[in-house]
Formats: C-alpha cells, sequence, structure tokens
C-alpha cells in the first residue's frame, strides 16, 4: 500500500476484492436504509467491511480475509475496496452519516477526530473488545492514546506505519558506511549525516539519498518534532518559526550540495533508489515488499538523527466503527471479534512492512525475526503522527498544502522563509474554512 503514504500503489484490479461499483450510487442506497438485515436469512452474520488497501496491501488483506472467513463460518463477511484518499474518505462520510451502510471501516487514525468521533463514529465496547484479549495493555500505547478521545474508545490500531531510511547494502559496503554486522552506521546530527552521504554519492557518482520531493511534508514533519516543534490548529497558526526554517533549510541543503535531487516524485523515488542513482532512501515502510520482489540486497533503519532524536513521520490504520441509527448488537459484536482477530493475525500484515499495534505481535520472536522489519521496529513506538485538526491527517488537506509549497525549497524556486511564510498562509485560510462535519 502507499499511504498514506503517499499516493497508494496503482489497484491491482477488483479479482477477489469487492469492488463497489457505482460507489457514490451505492452509498446512496446504503444511506436510503435499503441494506438487508445482518443475517438476511442465511443463519450466517453479515459484516460489511470497508477499506482502502490496494497493490501489495489489498493482497495481504485478501489472503487475512481468505484465513478469517475459513476460520468463521458463522460470518458472512462482505469486503469491500475503494481507492485510498479521499475517494474512499468521501465515501466513508457519506456512509456513515447513513447510518447502515458498513459495519466495520479501516481509518487512518490521524484523520479520527476530523471524520466525526462520536458522530459519524461510534465509541468501541471496551469490555466488549476485552473478551478478544484486546485492552490497553496489548496495544502501542501511544496509539491507544491517540484512539481514545474525551476518554472513549473510538479506533482499534491495527499498525504503524511511517518514514524510514533504506540503504542498499551492495553501495553502502563500497562506500564503507555499513558497521560490522552489515547495518547502516547510526549518524548523530546533520554534519555526520551529510558526510555519510558524501561517501555514498561518491560510489554511485550521482546522489547519497533519494526521497520524494513532491512529498516534502514527511520529511519536514519529521525534522520539526526532532526539534521539540509543535504545532496548533485553532486560531492564529502556532509554530515555531525557528524550529521550522531549520527543518526547511534541511531540505534546501541537502538538494543544493547535490546529496539529493531536486525533484523526485512518488513513483520515481522507488525507482531511483532500486536503479541505483542513490544509496539511501527516505520513504515509507510499505515499500518494502517492492525491493523484495525486486531481489535487491537491502536493509532499514529509523529515520535518520538529524536534530537529535531518530523520529519520523508516519500514521496507523485502525478499524472503526461506523454511528448506528439503530443499534445491531450482532453486527457490533462481530465487528469487534474481526478486528481482534486481525491485530492477533497481525504478523501476516508486518510482511508488506508495517509494525503491528498488538504488542504480543510485535514484541514476539516471530517479527524479531523478520528482516529487514526488525531494523525499526522500534521507531514505531515514537511515530509522530500530524497534528490535529479537520484538514489535518493523511490525505489530509494539511499535507497537500505543505507539499505544495514546501517542494519548492528542494528544487531551489523558493527559500526557506518564503516557502514558511506560504505555508502559514495557507493554514490561516484552512483554519477559517468551516469543518464539512
Amino acid at each position: 500500500m502507499r499511504v498514506d503514504s503517499p499516493a497508494p500503489s496503482p489497484p491491482a484490479g477488483p479479482d477477489r476484492r469487492a469492488f463497489l461499483a457505482g460507489g457514490l450510487a451505492a452509498a446512496g442506497l446504503a444511506l436510503a436504509g435499503c441494506a438487508p438485515a445482518a443475517t438476511a436469512g442465511t443463519g450466517r452474520t453479515r459484516l460489511r467491511q470497508w477499506n482502502l488497501f490496494t497493490g501489495g496491501d489489498g493482497a495481504r488483506m485478501v489472503a487475512m480475509h481468505e484465513r478469517y472467513t475459513a476460520e468463521h463460518p458463522e460470518v458472512d463477511l462482505r469486503p469491500t475496496t475503494y481507492l485510498w484518499g479521499n475517494p474512499y474518505y468521501t465515501k466513508f462520510a457519506m456512509g456513515a452519516a447513513g447510518g447502515r451502510s458498513f459495519d466495520i471501516g479501516t481509518l487512518h487514525l490521524s484523520r479520527l477526530r476530523g471524520l466525526g468521533a462520536g458522530t459519524l463514529i461510534d465509541p468501541v465496547p471496551r469490555d466488549l473488545l476485552a473478551e478478544h484479549g484486546i485492552t490497553e495493555q496489548t496495544v502501542q500505547p501511544n496509539l491507544w492514546r491517540k484512539a481514545t478521545v474525551d476518554g472513549e474508545l473510538y479506533a482499534i490500531p491495527f499498525d504503524t506505519h511511517l518514514v524510514v531510511t533504506y540503504f542498499n547494502r551492495e553501495v553502502c559496503a563500497q562506500a564503507g558506511v555499513l558497521d560490522a554486522d552489515g547495518e547502516l552506521t547510526a549518524t548523530r546530527g546533520a554534519e555526520q549525516l551529510f558526510d555519510l552521504l558524501a561517501e555514498v554519492k561518491a560510489v554511485t557518482g550521482q546522489y547519497g539519498i533519494v526521497m520524494d520531493t513532491t512529498g516534502a511534508w514527511r520529511q519536514f514533519w519529521s525534522l520539526y518534532r526532532q526539534l521539540g516543534g509543535e504545532l496548533t490548529l485553532d486560531g492564529e497558526p502556532g509554530i515555531d518559526d525557528d524550529k521550522a526554517l531549520q527543518s526547511l533549510d534541511f531540505l534546501r541543503r541537502v538538494s543544493e550540495e547535490g546529496l539529493a535531487p531536486p525533484a523526485s516524485d512518488a513513483p520515481g523515488t522507488p525507482a531511483n533508489f532500486q536503479n541505483g542513482i542513490a544509496g539511501l532512501m527516505l520513504a515509507g515502510n510499505w515499500e518494502l515488499p517492492t525491493f523484495q520482489d525486486a531481489g535487491m540486497d537491502f536493509g532499514m533503519r529509523p529515520f535518520p538523527d538529524v536534530f537529535g532524536a531518530e523520529l519520523g513521520q508516519g500514521d496507523s490504520h485502525a478499524f472503526v466503527l461506523p454511528h448506528r441509527r439503530d443499534r445491531d448488537d450482532e453486527a457490533v459484536r462481530a465487528a469487534v471479534g474481526y478486528a481482534a482477530w486481525m491485530l492477533k493475525n497481525s504478523i501476516a500484515w508486518a510482511g508488506g512492512g508495517h509494525t503491528p499495534a498488538y504488542l504480543p505481535v510485535a514484541e514476539s520472536a516471530e517479527y524479531a525475526d523478520l528482516e529487514p522489519q526488525a531494523g525499526y521496529r522500534d521507531a514505531a513506538r515514537d511515530v509522530q503522527l500530524d497534528p490535529e485538526a479537520w484538514f489535518s491527517g493523511s490525505a489530509g488537506r494539511l499535507t497537500a498544502e505543505a507539499n505544495s509549497v514546501m517542494a519548492g525549497v528542494h528544487n531551489g524556486s523558493t527559500t526557506p522563509e518564503q516557502a514558511l511564510r506560504d505555508f502559514k498562509a495557507a493554514v490561516r485560510k484552512l483554519i477559517d474554512t468551516p469543518a464539512p462535519i
């Protein structure tokens, strides 16, 4: 999957996934209350699941659903996949507003408040979840806190996905930047990192590192949070100008000094890394299967420590219960049971690069044996989710506005100072725009 990353992988086609044709029309039927009863006369509980997983993630989800169905013949699981990003979230909001369109949906945790926790999204019954062994003690603490709004649990975190460092072992070995275990040498501070990138560039003859310059928000937020920067999105934008300028100046410098391409888009970045024009890459951990399938010898580690910590921007996929006009206890019980099963079996999901949110899996020997996933497993504890606002989060307008102005810092068409002014102006307009929910 590309998240959220970011732009998603191209859809693999509907194949075994139930891709809803005529999406808005179908959603309209659901809004009108035309959905059949939960058991539909079959003696099985119907469970309608909506998700946004295409590409490699979609294939993994299909495989997990096939296992779930085989183990739960009493449940009639009906998954529906929509395109990642706004196409999905538009349908999600319409479906949840209708009150009868789906029983459980997938959500980026960063979008929880903006998509109506307490209005379009119902609380998760903690007692029911605990019956399946899923409690606050078994889920990554930072994600559980984010899933809790005003004391109520509104989401069941499934994973963590974040920006990490990929390194080409062959190139990095020639550059002499691997340690005795064949892992990338850790750096501390911008100067050490730039020195390492210069060594790698001497081997590739082109660049040391590649990153998605059209998605510069991810790098900016990682760096800004390493500095301890906060961003408040209520009233006048609250941002630390000095820390923001330090972060933007890093983006300017890494490209201006020829250590990274001044322009590299979302699909081109992994291609550039695979083609060997750079020995390192900053990208989401969801790109992992691409390089495994290509047979590359590569490793992964957290986002580099540029300003004092190895913090990287990221998000979490989570399961949520849409608001129901008429409570259906049987459907809710089936939905919570499904989510619990997915968490407990998330070692299969980890194969795509995501770090399981369920601690018994994330801390298991089986996960520790996964390579190169184990190289960044600890980074999930400190994933830096986007600031809270209705327009923030994965595929949100804040990201789009930030990307449009920050890309120019990489290619030299704007200065860090001008980019910051433009970003703050865009944020003010978003704050002044009434929330749609």
